[in-house]
């Protein structure tokens, strides 16, 4: 099955392509009214919202380290694969998402609602 055809029958949607995100790189993906930060953390990839929950900041502009994203505009940082704050003054988690890898493509289920702790 072609991934356009599984992504539109799963409720899956296409962020970009895989290799579109260097290792240790993010991209800023807006789609339908949000804007998503897709990571590559050493060949495993994530999805987080790309808005910093403490202010104005796009985490894709951000600096990645140990697993974690600093927000550009008040270097508060997040784990990037559960989005739990780990520095202040970041004390929101971010939204996040399951990533789905089909066909070269990196997916996610817009509808999907998960929170860090």
């Amino acid at each position: 099955m072609h991934a356009d055809a599984l992504v539109e029958n799963s409720g899956l949607r296409a962020l970009c392509a895989i290799d579109a995100v260097a290792s240790g790189a993010t991209l800023k993906v807006p789609s339908e009214g949000t804007d998503y930060a897709v990571f590559n953390l050493d060949g495993r990839f994530y999805v987080t919202q790309d808005a910093c929950t403490h202010g104005p900041g796009s985490l894709s502009e951000g600096y990645v380290e140990n697993g974690e994203i600093e927000c550009p505009f008040h270097q508060g940082r997040f784990d990037i694969t559960s989005g739990q704050p780990t520095a202040p003054p970041c004390s929101d988690a971010l939204r996040v998402w399951t990533v789905h890898l089909v066909d070269g493509q990196v997916c996610i289920d817009p509808a999907e609602d998960r929170r860090a702790g």
